[in-house]
């Protein structure tokens, strides 16, 4: 007679080797040792975020949850390899079977095996963002349209908007008419090179870096067992830096998580600064709804500001009309009042840095003491000139990313043609370094 055996889940105590209570103050370990389902860990700037998530990972592990069962999404892969490190640290173990990256990591990876199921070869290749442009010029040419003589937007702006449509999720009528309503009377030919971008980009095999996305979100979508696959891998998903993910990533992260709704979603809706590239701050406003019964966990206590500078920042975001409620709390001692200078344009503010940098100079300060942040690299033209004109010496901090260098990318082209004898854009770089070969004849 045959016996039917069913393995019972172990119901004993957990060894713990790591004292949580002792490594976390109260607010922290409150999110660390949070129950499975749906988590909000609302962290303000400089409250421990990412010593959370190590931490909530390494709890998670303790507690009888594999490593290859968990994702850990981060803002960039450096963070993952960092987190990832801390936490194999802290249990002095290998977490060899953790998957963890940027959206694009993981959508990459996933697309590796199953790059079939929408048309591509596994042997793709990753177009960046000059190889983008390249084939969308090359498209132009294909459509034969003068951009110079028609006034039609050029590859870079084509680029940008075709991106913004697909991180937003919005039809490109909807993107021209609300960010580029110029171009309104353009749609018909703009669309027809949306269509020929695409075309060309499944005829040579390749991706750029919003397919990773939008294709890694239809496979799931149209693939139930690819689908199922990966919801039963990953029994809890970590999102670092929630507020900066756009309308795919949070639709990506509810996919994966709707069987069991084990998500944790960590962030700050008062540091989203990336809604120019599609990032949606209400995607964190909104998990609650989203993610109905989820709990919320609001980590206060700032290690890294003075009083003064939190002070300032709470009366600021204060201001928000939709927000998640919190009150940044310091633990440094008081320090320097901030000082907030209102100036009438670019060069009066220069003007006033420079006079504010001799007069710290004449105060004792050093120069190479000294540093002045701007938000792009283009509102530093009037600074340079003003701290010219007064003979301040200076050093800009800044440079080509290496992947974008001219030579590693030739080489980079070598190699991809190799992988993916298809990828135009990669044979034609490599025609243009022989001799006599230009553009136009590549």
């Amino acid at each position: 007679m045959s016996r039917e055996y069913v393995l019972q889940p172990f119901r004993g105590e957990a060894r713990l080797q790591i004292d949580y209570a002792a490594a976390l103050n109260p607010q922290q370990l409150a999110a660390v040792t949070a129950p499975p389902g749906p988590t909000l860990v609302l962290a303000g700037a400089g409250a421990g975020k990412t010593r959370t998530l190590v931490y909530r990972v390494a709890w998670l592990i303790e507690h009888g949850v594999s490593p290859e069962r968990l994702l850990l999404l981060t803002f960039t892969n450096k963070a993952a390899r960092e987190m990832m490190r801390r936490v194999a640290e802290l249990l002095g173990r290998d977490l060899g079977g953790l998957w963890g990256g940027t959206f694009h990591a993981i959508g990459h990876r996933i697309l590796r095996r199953h790059a079939e199921l929408l048309g591509y070869r596994r042997d793709f290749t990753i177009l960046d963002r000059e190889d983008a442009r390249d084939l969308v010029n090359a498209c132009l040419g294909e459509a034969q349209i003068d951009v110079k003589a028609t006034r039609f937007p050029k590859a870079d702006v084509l680029g940008d908007l075709f991106s913004l449509a697909v991180n937003t999720a919005q039809p490109l009528a909807r993107v021209i008419e609300r960010h580029y309503p110029y171009f309104a009377g353009l749609l018909e030919p703009i669309a027809d090179l949306a269509r020929r971008y695409t075309e060309r980009k499944r005829a040579t095999n390749v991706m750029d870096f919003d397919d990773l996305l939008a294709l890694w979100l239809r496979l799931l979508q149209e693939h139930a067992p690819v689908r199922e696959l990966y919801q039963r891998r990953f029994q809890h998903v970590l999102v670092d830096e929630y507020q900066d993910t756009n309308q795919l990533q949070s639709d990506l992260v509810d996919l994966l998580v709707a069987p069991h709704q084990n998500v944790m979603a960590v962030g700050d809706d008062a540091q989203s600064i990336y809604s120019w590239r599609g990032a949606n701050f209400q995607n964190i406003l909104r998990f609650p709804e989203r993610h109905p019964g989820a709990a919320v966990y609001r980590i206060e206590t700032n290690y890294r500001s003075t009083p003064e500078i939190l002070h300032l920042a709470n009366a600021a975001i204060a201001a928000n009309v939709r927000q998640h409620k919190k009150e940044l709390r310091a633990v440094r001692r008081s320090g320097t009042r901030p000082a907030l200078v209102a100036c009438g344009d670019a060069h009066v503010q220069a003007a006033f840095v420079a006079q504010r940098v001799l007069e710290l100079r004449e105060e004792g300060v050093a120069l190479d003491g000294m540093a002045v942040l701007y938000r792009s690299h283009f509102h530093a033209l009037e600074l340079q000139l003003e701290l010219t004109r007064r003979n301040i010496p200076f050093s800009i901090t800044s440079g080509i990313r290496f992947f974008e260098q001219a030579h590693v990318k030739d080489v980079a082209a070598y190699l991809k043609l190799v992988c993916n004898p298809r990828d135009e854009m990669a044979f034609k770089r490599l025609a243009k370094l022989l001799p006599g070969v230009g553009p136009k004849a590549a």
